[in-house]
């Protein structure tokens, strides 16, 4: 299973500090963020896409392209590329470049996103929400299969013997569909045999077994290959020495954050009692020490069988030594301990 790191470049007030972090601060932290994920071996990094004053990425290819120049191993992603306000064709061509600066270490994660700003800045209307994002996700994909592209749509001017450059290192970038746990969206990645990354930030992570299963079972159904059949998960958590000290380190950041999309969305305020009970052996939260974050993500695996994970963190603003910190801490200790847990399930599975 490949472990991983999700931002969305949070920029908010810092409740340690009382201190808002400026949009350049925080962008200049993600590239020191990218290489500390590949110096202690995690597999792929991914970067989130918003149009807001609280997130600092507007524009994640960039991100990562930064990244890549500080990093050797790693893959690099989106977290999601808010495919549905933006042109396919710009969005293949930009992860082609990242491609070739990366040497092969690309991905798309193509989703609707979980905020609708970018949809009057663009000027698309949202009672097209649903065509925009299929049509477009229709052409990426003929974009991912190279040659010279013919494609008609609604919502952009058709192309004629149209071909993309750059080239990518990659034969096709790969690309993720991103979705929040609906049956629709997992039905749609199955039928096209894409992989599926599932965002968990509340209730039990293993009520989305049966999202995991449902989206196996129609894929297979629909002639693809199992082995193809990718399913990726990214919760909220932070890594320290003991679970105590985890909880009161990450807590002032994720609740002055989520409190404050709360209020926005009418959740109300994000309680340490609510925070402690996601922390919980069957809660979404993956905070604690490393042992606590191993043995929550071998469950996952054990429930769910799942190929990929991704720790989202931070969320809302912390000192960046701490964020380096629980990166390291994922990377040399939580890693290690996942992936025997995981073998011995393999095993134990093969007998």
């Amino acid at each position: 299973m490949e472990l991983g790191i999700n931002t969305f470049g949070d920029a908010v007030l810092n409740p340690q500090t009382g201190r808002t972090i400026t949009h350049a601060e925080r962008l200049q932290e993600l590239v020191r963020e990218i290489e500390a994920a590949d110096r202690v071996g995690l597999d792929v990094f991914t970067v989130g896409e918003h149009h807001r004053n609280d997130y600092a990425v507007s524009a994640p290819d960039v991100v990562l392209a930064a990244g890549a120049a500080v990093s050797k191993n790693i893959k690099l992603s989106s977290g999601v590329t808010v495919l549905s306000s933006d042109d396919p064709v710009r969005v293949y061509e930009r992860f082609s470049t990242l491609d070739g600066i990366s040497n092969g270490r690309a991905e798309i994660m193509a989703g609707r996103g979980s905020f609708i700003e970018s949809f009057p800045l663009f000027g698309y209307d949202l009672n097209d929400y649903d065509t925009l994002f299929n049509e477009k996700l229709d052409l990426l994909l003929t974009l991912q299969k190279g040659g010279k592209i013919n494609w008609s749509g609604t919502h952009r001017p058709e192309l004629k013997d149209a071909e993309i450059f750059p080239k990518p290192v990659q034969d096709q970038i790969p690309i993720w569909i991103a979705s929040g746990g609906t049956p629709q969206s997992a039905k749609r990645a199955a039928e096209l045999g894409l992989p599926l990354v599932l965002a968990i930030i509340g209730g039990s992570p293993f009520q989305f077994a049966r999202i995991a299963d449902f989206y196996r079972q129609i894929g297979e159904a629909s002639g693809h290959d199992k082995s193809k059949l990718k399913v990726a998960t990214n919760s909220h958590g932070f890594i320290w020495d003991t679970d105590g000290e985890a909880r009161d380190l990450f807590f002032p950041s994720i609740s002055t954050s989520m409190s404050k999309l709360g209020r926005e969305r009418g959740w109300g305020e994000y309680t340490r009692e609510a925070f402690d009970v996601m922390c919980d052996p069957e809660g979404a939260l993956y905070v604690g020490s490393p042992e606590t974050v191993a043995r929550k993500i071998i469950a996952l695996y054990e429930h769910m069988g799942i190929e990929r994970f991704t720790l989202q963190t931070p969320v809302g603003t912390m000192p960046h030594d701490q964020v380096i910190r629980t990166i390291e801490l994922f990377g040399e200790k939580v890693a290690p301990l996942v992936r025997e847990g995981i073998k011995k399930i393999d095993a134990e599975r093969n007998q």
